[in-house]
């Protein structure tokens, strides 16, 4: 039998064999705590699937991925667990109409953040519990039919240790030493979750009159681990809830349909949050234990609300299979910023879209695995890599391009329709844009083929004629692509014209709305303007496409950008500016320049943490080698000569005080960290908390100025699992063979880590300032990743193939020894391929652009 990877054949197969009535499923949990006689730790799992076969007498199989299964029986049949059980499925022979199959099984704990993990809180020792399956983990916890499209209500009930309690996706109760969950609706195995522990948990509730009259009542809930309870703001995390809570009711006309809704912040967490119906669950980084700037609050709210509008777009109306996993992420992302801008406090959500998840896009869709929005997921393996950017933050961007296309009534109209058409049910492509076209009255195939078919990203340049008295004769669009995708699709566009005022702002003096078809548009609307400082293409962020300037516009904005009054405005020639240096049109070092000489009078604090990471990235990868170390001094000057002059306790001081921690490398920038750190130094308003004195000890770890003693007294003041992340991270950063020894070993050549510590280690060990001592490390990458691959979990497999890339190298060396390796493993694993083939394209980019800055200095 073939192992984990289910393929998309072989579960249209079992689909069209198999219905699914029902499961009921018992956990006991008891095992988490006290001493383990033996590894793995495991927990029983017993499993009752009722189900029917369209054809009596054939054969299937169930999933389970478990260390050993103690019997299994089918309709009454005691079957030899040694002969129907291969480690990750079941074999199922001589169905008859209908059947029931009992599965008892010893599943194991997790500590990877795959199926159910377990996590010991190093500051109590109190061990707490969570399970996280999409793709196809569940498998790891309870036998199943482990795919999107075979759907069943399931009821849950867990035996956990006593002073524990625990949670699952319906209403639960303690009976007898046992908690029974309510049964929930039909909904997909891939989104059903317990979780268990001495959590800390806070309730409050959601009330509301439906249009017939009836009342709705929602118990809602919000959990942390006990140590984290200090810091948890569940009042805000209540809020933004109901808020979403009325915004989706408001426009999609269609109660919420699973009874209560949980919202768990977890431990050791790999995702942002998971939309399990009920019981979502959320990376407990999203509570703070120290001062954040609006723009963590801002993350959190889109967060909480991309997991709601999952409760319609992916919980009640699911996708058939992975092909189309952007019907429900592709919508959530729209969602959380559509919702968060309209019913929440962060007004402002477009711009951080525009200019921090369009970013994500950007890259994503430039990739040599760039893939069109609905894509071709032959397996499982393709599934877990294209939970991407393309997937996300393309999907909704052309989503926003859609509600521009057809109108935003025809399109939240047309969401109506889909889920009275489709509740509990599964769908494809074809049944959004029947909907769609219902409501809108517009060819929505054709707009399909273009936006979500073909994959690729258009570039939009204006060019501008004017007559001899300074206004516009013709303006008009020029689209191109990349050769790799000729796509030219059509764009629902504004184009912005500038000029400065007289006080010296630069603002909009007129705009116009046209449908960019083809090569050429001419924007007839605007020809007898006066002639334009800076033409916007793309202005208010309506489409999905690179932002090109002509020639005036781009040294308006090298002289004036700062002047720009308009946040979005501002922000979309940010991203544009950021994109001609990703593709070597633009020196390394001039948008370096810029971000210096203008960012200090950014307003919007998300705009402003972006630059930051752009203006590093840009002096890490983009810079010449041999300017490389000038910019970051520059860099540093700059980030404190802002720092110094922020408003005294403000999020812009927090924000360069982070900057210049992340940039500082000369003896008296890591002598200002270290009295920052001891208190011989003082910032006016800057509050040196504990996470800031984490963000100051990296750079410090990094250059040789923290020993192990010293991060080992930082432990000793933070001892939690944050401050261990923190440690751990500290301390594969120093530069020192042994510790790069020690720390590759720790994650390449054993899985005794966590989940959480090898993202910590991986973090750590690549370090802009250590290239020479890393660069042995590139052979060895290469020798060890099939193997990695092999035998890891996935994630673990992604972590370290992504993380330890050796990326810093930055020479034709190390692009050739990555093609080396792609020539020579033509028949690895397809997703192992890409994620190097990524990297690889990534270094590829990065020679380009250093190319262009060495250029510039020539």
């Amino acid at each position: 039998m073939p192992g984990e990877n289910l393929s998309r054949d072989e579960a249209h197969e079992r689909a069209a064999l198999l219905s699914v009535d029902g499961y009921e499923v018992f956990l006991d949990l008891r095992s988490a705590v006290g001493e383990s006689g033996r590894e793995p730790r495991t927990f029983r799992s017993v499993t009752t699937i009722r189900f029917r076969s369209a054809e009596p007498g054939a054969a299937t199989f169930a999933d389970l991925i478990a260390p050993s299964v103690t019997a299994v029986s089918l309709n009454g049949k005691d079957l030899d667990p040694a002969e129907v059980f291969d480690g990750t499925r079941i074999a199922l022979e001589d169905l008859a109409e209908e059947n029931e199959l009992v599965v008892d099984a010893q599943c194991a704990y997790s500590r990877t953040g795959e199926g159910m993990h377990r996590f010991v809180d190093p500051e109590d020792g109190e061990v707490y519990l969570y399970t996280q399956y999409e793709p196809a983990d569940s498998r790891r916890v309870f036998a199943n039919f482990e795919q999107p499209d075979l759907k069943a209500p399931y009821r849950f009930s867990v035996r956990a240790p006593e002073g524990w309690t625990a949670w699952s996706n319906g209403v639960g109760e303690l009976t007898d030493g046992v908690w029974k969950f309510a049964e929930t609706k039909p909904i997909s195995t891939y989104i059903t979750a317990v979780v268990a522990g001495p959590y800390h948990y806070v309730t409050d509730s959601y009330e509301r009159v439906l249009a017939d009259g009836t009342r709705l009542e929602i118990p809602l809930g919000a959990m942390c681990r006990k140590g984290l309870a200090p810091h948890f703001d569940a009042d805000d995390v209540f809020l933004v809830t109901k808020q979403g809570l009325d915004f989706f009711h408001d426009h999609f006309d269609y109660p919420y349909p699973f009874g209560k809704y949980d919202q768990a912040f977890v431990p050791e967490y790999n995702l942002g949050a998971m939309e399990n119906p009920g019981l979502v669950t959320f990376r407990e980084e999203f509570i703070f234990r120290g001062k954040v700037t609006q723009a963590s609050y801002e993350r959190r709210a889109n967060v909480i609300l991309h997991e709601m509008a999952h409760m319609w777009f992916g919980d009640l109306v699911t996708m058939r299979w992975w092909d189309d996993l952007w019907l429900k992420e592709s919508f959530a992302d729209f969602m959380g910023s559509f919702s968060m801008v309209e019913a929440t406090r962060f007004t402002n959500g477009w711009i951080t879209f525009a200019n921090n998840r369009k970013a994500w896009a950007y890259r994503a869709d430039q990739l040599p695995s760039t893939h069109p929005v609905t894509a071709d997921i032959r397996d499982l393996e393709d599934a877990k890599l294209n939970f991407d950017g393309i997937t996300y933050a393309k999907g909704a961007s052309v989503l926003k391009q859609l509600v521009a296309y057809v109108g935003r009534d025809a399109f939240l109209e047309g969401a109506r329709r889909y889920f009275k058409r489709h509740a509990y049910g599964n769908t494809v492509l074809g049944d959004l844009l029947s909907v769609l076209e219902e409501t809108s009255g517009r060819d929505m195939a054709t707009w399909s083929q273009a936006w979500l078919q073909t994959a690729g990203v258009n570039s939009l340049t204006p060019q501008v004629i004017l007559n001899a008295e300074g206004r516009i004769t013709e303006l008009s669009v020029l689209q191109e692509a990349a050769e790799s995708h000729p796509e030219l699709r059509p764009h629902r566009v504004a184009v912005g014209l500038y000029r400065r005022a007289a006080g010296g702002d630069l603002e909009r003096y007129a705009r116009a709305e046209v449908d960019v078809e083809g090569p050429r548009t001419v924007v007839a609307e605007l020809a007898g303007e006066q002639a334009p400082e800076l033409v916007l293409v793309n202005d208010d962020d309506l489409t999905y496409c690179k932002i090109r300037f002509d020639e005036n516009s781009l040294a308006t904005l090298r002289e004036h950008l700062g002047d720009l009054t308009d946040p979005l405005a501002r922000a979309l020639c940010w991203s544009a500016l950021w994109n001609l240096t990703r593709d070597g049109l633009m020196p390394a070092r001039d948008f370096i320049g810029l971000v210096l000489r203008f960012a200090g009078r950014e307003s919007d604090i998300g705009v402003l943490q972006m630059l930051h990471a752009w203006a590093n990235s840009a002096r890490t990868h983009y810079a010449a080698s041999e300017w490389r170390e000038e910019g970051g001094r520059a860099l540093a000057e700059g980030a404190l000569r802002e720092l110094r002059i922020a408003a005294p306790g403000s999020q812009h001081q927090l924000t360069w005080a982070r900057f210049f921690a992340a940039v500082a490398s000369t003896a008296a920038d890591l002598q200002l960290l270290q009295g920052l750190l001891d208190g011989n130094a003082k910032i006016d308003g800057l509050e040196i908390d504990q996470e800031l004195r984490w963000a100051f000890l990296g750079p410090l770890a990094a250059h040789g100025a923290a020993s192990e003693d010293a991060l080992a007294a930082e432990l000793a003041r933070d001892d939690t699992a944050s401050g261990k992340r923190h440690q751990v991270r500290c301390l594969a950063a120093r530069p020192s063979a042994a510790v790069k020894a020690q720390a590759w070993a720790a994650v390449v050549e054993s899985d005794a880590l966590s989940n959480a510590l090898v993202e910590a280690t991986i973090s750590g060990f690549a370090q802009s300032s250590q290239r020479e001592l890393i660069a042995p490390y590139t052979a060895q990458y290469f020798a060890a990743i099939e193997r990695v691959w092999a035998q890891r979990s996935i994630q673990i497999g992604m972590d370290v193939v992504r993380g330890l890339f050796p990326s810093l190298q930055g020479d034709r060396e190390t692009l050739a020894a990555a093609d080396a390796w792609l020539t020579a493993h033509e028949a690895s694993a397809p997703a192992l391929r890409r994620l190097v083939l990524e990297a690889r394209d990534d270094l590829a980019r990065a020679l380009r652009a250093q190319a262009c800055d060495a250029g510039a200095a020539a």
